[in-house]
């Protein structure tokens, strides 16, 4: 699992790859740990590359929205595949999160 973050746009970007399972998601809330201090900008969770999501990682972008909406910033999902999109709509977290 890669993550990067990088401003795009006015925009705080976290472009992820690989597959955010239980095992990886301790490093990659470490690397997105940068998303909790944004303010003034959106944050984009970029999904094109990623593969798989585990609810442990749900539970951190979960958390990411969560510290965005305190600050009255917006997180949007961007490029996720029908994979990834259906493990969304299982858990409910598609009518939570904002797609583009």
């Amino acid at each position: 699992m890669k993550t990067t973050i990088q401003e795009k746009d006015g925009s705080m970007v976290a472009i992820l790859e690989g597959s955010l399972n239980t095992a990886e998601a301790p490093e990659t809330e470490k690397a997105m740990a940068p998303l909790f201090d944004v303010e003034g900008k959106d944050i984009i969770l970029d999904c094109t590359n990623l593969e798989y999501i585990s609810s442990a990682g749900l539970r951190i972008f979960l958390a990411v929205l969560q510290s965005a909406e305190e600050k009255g910033e917006h997180v949007y999902i961007s490029g996720i595949n029908d994979n990834v999109r259906s493990i969304f709509a299982i858990t409910g977290f598609s009518n939570i999160f904002e797609f583009k």
